[in-house]
C-alpha cells in the first residue's frame, strides 16, 4: 500500500530554518507529483508547495522566496526546506501525492 512518511520536524525559534522529509513508497515515485500542506490549529489545511514529476515547482505567497520543495527520485523522498521561519508558519505539515493519499504530518512550532 501507499505509505508517506515526514519528519524533521520541530521547534525553532523565529528566523531560523528546518529541512521537512517526505518518504513514499508503494508508489512509482518518479511520475507523481507530490506536495507539502499545513493545517494550523483553527484554520483550513492549505497547500505550501508542490512539485510536479518533472521538477517544476509552485509555492504559496506566504512561502515564496522562504520555502524551497525538492525531489530525489532515487531516494523516494520529496523535500521541503523552510527557511526565515516566523510564528505564522506554525502548523502539522503534510506531504501528499494527488491529494489521494496523505502522510501523518509533522509538527512544526515556530517561537517568537
Amino acid at each position: 500500500q501507499v505509505q508517506l512518511v515526514e519528519s524533521g520536524g520541530g521547534l525553532v525559534q523565529a528566523g531560523g530554518s528546518l529541512r521537512l522529509s517526505c518518504a513514499a513508497s508503494g508508489i512509482i515515485f518518479r511520475l507523481n507529483p507530490m506536495a507539502w500542506y499545513r493545517q494550523a490549529p483553527g484554520k483550513q489545511r492549505e497547500l505550501v508547495a508542490r512539485i510536479t514529476s518533472g521538477g517544476s515547482t509552485g509555492y504559496a505567497d506566504s512561502v515564496k522566496g522562504r520555502f524551497t520543495i525538492s525531489r530525489d527520485n532515487a531516494k523516494s523522498t520529496v523535500y521541503l526546506q523552510m527557511n526565515s521561519l516566523n510564528p505564522e508558519d506554525t502548523a502539522v505539515y503534510y506531504c501528499s501525492t494527488m491529494s489521494i493519499y496523505w502522510g501523518q504530518g509533522t509538527q512544526v512550532t515556530v517561537s517568537s
